[in-house]
């Protein structure tokens, strides 16, 4: 098909309407002006895109020659190089943020974070509407008490673990005055604390505690509330405060056509029109965006709480160039910038449309940045925010940013991206698993890296998640803004991440990231067991980590030979999971899925994950710790365990005995073998060129 001319852009048709028929009108900005401010960004900004992605490269190789030349550096030596080829800047002086306008769910509200895949409309309006679930579901449903079993029909015995468990929490976090909630029958609670009690809906009683609301469902007519001394059919918990709607790590988006069905559920999420229609249990269910919550309040006025989840999006970093938009000089535009136009533009709608407010109260756009390599990459991203906010005649600074924290040389230098973005940003958070792919790719010269599960053992790790929540305390964003923490990636084992995902809130973060609404209402109860702001008040005493520590790479003494066993097993463990993913992103399109481990526990992957053990392998294949052939013959075992894992996907086409013809099996090839050459190690490059022949293949 042919391609569009707009302001001397070169822009594929399906961008151009999507633009012009369905995100503009309505949002105050003519054609005209959007393509003519587009191009002129794109002709400020993709020049010194590129030039950022020299410097990266430049850095890399600077790094990778002194590893060479220095097999046991000392800390003092190599904090002296890094200085020398700038890739440690000088710490700022003090400073306070100075986001201003942030809604209360990133700057002073503690609970969980949902991160989902913006090309699954009935996934995307999951999560959105997570903001309230089911206590007794969550528990009920999940290994959180017990294993699942196979009782046909309602479980008693497990019914009753759930309400005596459910019971004994709202004892520990919303006390009556006198006895316990298990001897409470349903009227007005008479509570420990009076002011917990907010208000209520009919018989439905509304509770507040660490600034999460708590509702008790009355209902003796229900099948769970008339066997209840109460009447208590279920307990909503507020939950997912915010949702992450993804357009990089999670979704497989190579082309215009994928980038445009993005945008498009982008825009109907800033409308309030986007809905998933499908067959659950032979019945036609329609999804949409929830309404908001109507209670009585104490003083006898009308308390409105929010039904859905605060919404941000996250872009796509520096790296990725996309054909939704070619320049003048025939190259492809890079694709973080398309997403800063196209994605603030539908935007727009929440602040200017019929629905204004739908999402933002406070009239702020909210943008995840991720894969910033230090400050003077975050400079740039707050200048062409600047640029893009200018173009909509935006106030500055409406875009709020958020930080991931994911790449070495922005940990190494935090502070200093922080306070390049502080006038708008909104969170920082630790992303340890692309944070991982990065220490290994910087690290590659430097020799083997210990086996992927003894990784975080050592002391970088440590240094790193203590320093993001130190640095950020120091940075005054307590009350202002969100510090996260990363994913639990086994969704179906929720009991241990009940028995250990507390340890994030009592990190002083007050966000973490979850795999499902379900995991989310569980998480949630973490935030009412710890009291966030009092371990921030804690933390903001500490020392900063040492830099020394977060500089260390998680590398296995020389002079301790690995079993060959071990090797072996470590090969298989990486190359089932490289596997077990590619195959879905390249053949299925699918960017973020449970992928079955070597022990068919699913874990959820994105390409973060694939990054940690495609990098994983390119490090030992470089250190002769595995040889070519042996990793050959991994990826050949591993390809028929992933099959079989596969076999019930009707979808899914086999890799063991045509591996020369799957473009799945080979695009996981070259991440192995070409790994220590791809740019930060990252896996897009590769998985987008597979990815587009799959496509063109049919």
């Amino acid at each position: 098909m042919e391609r569009i001319e707009r302001a001397g852009l070169s822009v594929a048709p399906e961008l151009v309407a999507f633009v012009e028929q369905r995100a503009l009108p309505g949002s105050g900005v003519t054609a005209e002006a959007f393509w003519h401010g587009a191009a002129a960004i794109l002709a400020a900004f993709a020049p010194r895109n590129r030039a950022l992605l020299a410097e990266r490269a430049r850095l890399q190789q600077a790094i990778d020659r002194w590893h060479d030349a220095h097999p046991a550096p000392d800390p003092a030596a190599q904090r002296a190089f890094l200085r020398e080829i700038g890739y440690l800047v000088p710490e700022p002086a003090p400073f306070t943020i100075a986001t201003a306008d942030v809604d209360p769910e990133i700057a002073s509200l503690a609970a969980p974070q949902l991160v989902v895949p913006i090309l699954n409309a009935r996934f995307l309006l999951n999560a959105a509407n997570a903001r309230w679930g089911s206590l007794y579901d969550a528990l009920y449903g999940s290994d959180a008490l017990a294993p699942v079993g196979d009782v046909p029909g309602y479980d008693a015995a497990r019914g009753a673990l759930v309400v005596g468990w459910v019971r004994d929490f709202l004892d520990a976090v919303v006390p009556l005055a006198t006895g316990s909630w298990r001897d409470w029958r349903g009227d007005a609670p008479a509570l420990a604390d009076p002011a917990q009690l907010v208000g209520r809906a009919g018989d439905h009683w509304l509770l507040r505690h660490h600034g999460l609301h708590l509702e008790l469902v009355v209902d003796r007519a229900h099948p769970v509330g008339r066997d209840d001394p109460a009447g208590l059919a279920d307990v909503l918990v507020e939950a997912a405060a915010t949702t992450i709607c993804d357009l990089e790590d999670s979704v497989a988006a190579v082309d215009a056509a994928d980038k445009v069905a993005a945008y498009d559920h982008m825009l109907g999420l800033m409308q309030g029109t986007l809905e998933a229609r499908f067959d659950k249990a032979g019945e036609p269910v329609r999804r949409v965006l929830a309404d908001d919550r109507r209670y009585v309040a104490r003083d006898g006025g009308t308390l409105v709480l929010p039904g859905r989840a605060l919404l941000l999006v996250r872009h796509v970093g520096l790296l990725m160039t996309t054909d939704a938009v070619v320049l003048p000089d025939g190259s492809e535009a890079p694709e973080g910038i398309v997403d800063a136009l196209v994605a603030t533009l539908c935007a727009l709608h929440d602040l200017r449309g019929p629905g204004a407010g739908r999402n933002s109260r406070a009239g702020a756009i909210y943008v995840v940045k991720p894969k910033l390599h230090g400050p003077d990459e975050a400079a740039f991203t707050d200048a062409l925010f600047d640029a893009v906010e200018a173009l909509f005649d935006l106030p500055r600074h409406t875009v709020k940013l958020g930080l991931m924290d994911e790449e070495r040389r922005t940990s190494a230098n935090l502070a200093a991206c922080l306070h390049a973005l502080r006038h708008r940003v909104m969170f920082v958070n630790t992303g340890f698993l692309d944070r991982t792919g990065d220490e290994i790719h910087t690290a590659m010269h430097a020799g083997a890296i210990v086996p992927k599960r003894a990784i975080r053992d050592t002391p970088w790790i440590a240094a790193y998640e203590d320093r993001n929540v130190q640095i950020a305390l120091a940075c005054g964003m307590a009350g202002r803004a969100q510090i996260g923490k990363g994913m639990w990636a086994a969704p179906d084992r929720l009991a241990a991440m009940l028995a250990e995902k507390i340890a994030h809130p009592l990190s002083g973060a007050t966000t973490a990231w979850v795999p499902s609404p379900t995991a989310a209402v569980l998480h949630a109860t973490h935030y009412h067991r710890v009291d966030v702001a009092a371990r921030q008040r804690a933390r903001a005493a500490e020392p900063v980590a040492s830099l020394d520590a977060l500089l260390t790479p998680p590398l296995a003494p020389a002079a301790v030979a690995m079993d060959a066993a071990a090797i072996r097993a470590e090969l298989e463990n990486n190359a089932q999971g490289i596997l077990g993913y590619v195959v879905r992103w390249v053949e299925q399109g699918v960017g973020c899925s449970k992928v079955p481990d070597r022990d068919d526990v699913a874990l959820m992957e994105d390409r973060a994950t694939l990054r940690i053990s495609a990098q994983h392998l390119a490090n030992w294949l470089h250190h002769g710790v595995a040889s070519a052939a042996e990793v050959e013959a991994a990826l050949r075992r591993m390809a028929a365990e992933v099959d079989r894992q596969n076999a019930r996907d009707p979808q899914y086409r086999a890799m063991a005995g045509r591996e020369a013809e799957s473009l799945a099996f080979q695009a996981a090839r070259a991440l192995v073998f070409e790994g220590a050459a791809q740019p930060s190690g990252y896996t897009e490059p590769l998985l987008h060129r597979f990815r587009r022949a799959a496509k063109r293949a049919g």
